[in-house]
């Protein structure tokens, strides 16, 4: 459960860095922040796998560049279900849900470590 918590803020720090560093997202404060992180959260898991799997046959032919399509359509759809977060069109959400994409990475990888080495 600490685990989950402590991913739900920095998901969020993560997200206030991409509307720092891009012009394209914009988020009203960290309140917006935790609130969208998730709902992009909820969508990445409930939503995400049904469009993943309609969507194979394409993901299939572009090699899975489609990927990124798919991830950019999560994050739009995020900012239209969150009053406090803004993405400024498709393009936006591609190069947002992409810098965001590399920060959970980032994230994933530091806490497996972090909480892999609190067990021993």
């Amino acid at each position: 459960m600490t685990k989950l918590l402590v991913k739900w803020l920095l998901s969020a720090t993560a997200l206030m860095a991409v509307a720092y560093l891009y012009s394209g997202v914009r988020l009203s404060g960290f309140a917006a922040a935790l609130w969208a992180s998730l709902i992009i959260g909820l969508l990445n898991s409930l939503v995400r796998p049904v469009l993943l799997l309609l969507t194979l046959p394409i993901t299939v032919l572009t090699l899975g560049l489609f990927f990124f399509i798919i991830n950019a359509l999560m994050f739009y759809a995020a900012s239209g279900l969150s009053s406090g977060f803004e993405v400024r069109g498709f393009g936006a959400a591609l190069i947002g849900s992409l810098l965001y994409s590399v920060a959970g990475l980032l994230i994933d990888s530091a806490l497996e470590g972090l909480f892999q080495n609190s067990r021993r």
